[in-house]
């Protein structure tokens, strides 16, 4: 790993969560990114990473999602990519926030959180693979102090 990059893979197993936390915390202290800033990475990443796991194989078999973060001019670019079915999270529907939560549908914040939390996110289909990237520019709050 070197100090602007890191990539690694994972198998689609909820005890993966730590891993991916670790190599988060590491790589957030090297670059010297803020608390918050780490924190908001990491609520992306495992929003996105739970998602895959929980609805992206129509089987048990092992499989391998592959996460690469860079830190480019200001901006952190984190790619993720699965062989799960075919997903675009852009397309998603949109979370009603003024419906009454007893009346909300399950599901879809995570991905309006996401939205949120990153500056602008690309899918695209390469093959049987989702390979979605995401960039959140480094400004004041989450710049090294």
């Amino acid at each position: 790993m070197t100090k602007g990059k890191i990539s690694f893979e994972l198998k689609n197993n909820l005890s993966e969560l730590d891993t991916l936390e670790q190599k988060l915390r590491q790589f957030a202290k090297q670059l010297g990114l803020t608390e918050k800033c780490y924190h908001e990475i990491n609520l992306v990443l495992e929003e996105l990473f739970t998602n895959i796991i929980s609805y992206g194989y129509k089987d048990s078999e092992e499989h391998l999602i592959q996460i690469a973060i860079s830190h480019e001019m200001g901006t952190l670019v984190m790619m993720i990519e699965d062989d799960g079915i075919p997903f675009n999270p852009i397309d998603a529907e949109e979370v009603d926030l003024e419906c009454p939560l007893e009346k909300r549908k399950p599901g879809g914040f995570g991905i309006h959180l996401t939205k949120a939390l990153v500056d602008d996110m690309v899918h695209w289909r390469y093959g049987n693979r989702n390979i979605l990237t995401l960039k959140k520019h480094l400004t004041e709050p989450c710049s090294p102090g």
